[in-house]
């Protein structure tokens, strides 16, 4: 499971011009699932995320978390996040999870998410075309992936 970690002043998910989702300061994550993910995985990385000080204090220094700054969150499915580039210039998706896989898992997270934060975590819509805007602070990106714990 893979995920991208995007510190936000504010973010939205649009559909075919109609706004499903917004946040305000807070995280953007894209969450890429495998076929070989399960729930060790969701709970890794919803504890890390939860966790993850990257958020200034009243010095300036990255030392708070989403929880600690009560700031919101909005996860995005995005199965591209496991792509292969190695061979030709169309990336291909076999390692990513089909939805059957992958959705239940997408829910368990957003789940789970929301047990360690405490608060509402809001979504896209899973497996739709989604136009995601945001507003990226510091600029500040984290990339996770749970195969790589050490």
């Amino acid at each position: 499971m893979r995920v991208v970690v995007q510190r936000v002043l504010s973010a939205s998910v649009t559909i075919s011009g109609r706004l499903i989702a917004e946040t305000g300061n807070g995280l953007v994550v894209l969450l890429g699932i495998e076929e070989e993910d399960g729930m060790e995985d969701v709970e890794w990385l919803c504890l890390k995320i939860s966790k993850l000080r990257i958020f200034q204090d009243r010095e300036g220094v990255m030392n708070l978390s989403v929880t600690d700054v009560k700031g919101e969150i909005l996860l995005v499915s995005q199965f591209t996040l496991h792509a292969s580039t190695k061979k030709g210039n169309r990336p291909s998706y076999l390692r990513s999870a089909k939805p059957e896989k992958s959705k239940p898992l997408y829910e368990a997270f957003i789940s789970s998410l929301t047990g360690e934060t405490g608060s509402e975590v809001k979504t896209g819509v899973f497996g739709a075309m989604m136009d995601v805007a945001l507003v990226n602070s510091g600029p500040v990106t984290i990339i996770m992936d749970s195969k790589n714990k050490e």
